[in-house]
């Protein structure tokens, strides 16, 4: 049976799809130097495992992985959940004055996603770009299941000693906080609804990010 959205293109369009660069963001400024994304480059492609080069995608990177894929598969992360959890966020989806609040893994359970295979031709230039333009941290192998059996694909994971991290946030006061986000590469509803429109055609319902985009229209439909 097919679920209906309460989150619509309509009401994600009452906020500007966009705004010019609210500028840097102190907390993390030192993690975006060349140096410091040159060096995660550097490891993730030294602790790289034999095979495929997969990437497990649990978000954005699932509609919008901006690097080619040759392939992808419904993969499951044991041992961690989809959250959104870091932040705030005062450029990328969000501003000073309406902070956004970007999904990451949080540990305990286990997230549904696509792991996505990337070419072998100019990996290193892909995986470049999905770290200049992921958030500033780290990326971690992960081991993942699937029914084509197990993959080892890297994944973008925030440590609490890397980032700052939003806590104890209730689903509502997400939602109330990231209905008016808007920074220069989008604003949060669209972020939602796109990423809940992809995980619901891939089959992999999540039951958190489902109250969150009614709760999110809700939010909306008040302004």
């Amino acid at each position: 049976m097919t679920r209906k959205m309460k989150l619509t293109r309509a009401l994600v369009d009452k906020i500007a799809a966009t705004i010019p660069d609210p500028g840097p963001m102190p907390d993390v400024e030192a993690l975006n130097t060349e140096a410091a994304i040159a060096a995660r480059h550097a490891d993730a492609l030294a602790a790289r495992p034999p095979g495929p080069f997969w990437v497990f995608a649990f978000g954005s990177l699932i509609w919008n992985p901006g690097v080619p894929v040759e392939a992808r598969c419904a993969a499951r992360a044991e041992g961690w959940h989809r959250a959104f959890c870091l932040g705030p966020d005062t450029r990328y989806r969000g501003n000073p004055d309406a902070p956004g609040i970007m999904l990451s893994l949080a540990p305990g359970g286990q997230c549904n996603g696509v792991a996505l295979r990337l070419p072998e031709a100019d990996i290193a230039a892909h995986l470049m770009t999905l770290i200049t333009r992921e958030p500033p941290v780290p990326p971690v192998w992960l081991d993942l299941t699937s029914d084509d059996g197990p993959i080892r694909a890297l994944c973008f994971v925030a440590p609490t000693d890397e980032i700052v991290r939003t806590s104890g946030l209730s689903l509502p006061q997400i939602a109330r906080q990231i209905a008016p986000a808007v920074g220069m590469f989008g604003n949060m509803p669209d972020y939602v609804l796109n990423t809940v429109e992809q995980l619901e055609a891939a089959g992999l319902h999540d039951d958190m990010l489902w109250e969150l985009q009614a709760l999110l229209a809700d939010e909306l439909a008040a302004l």
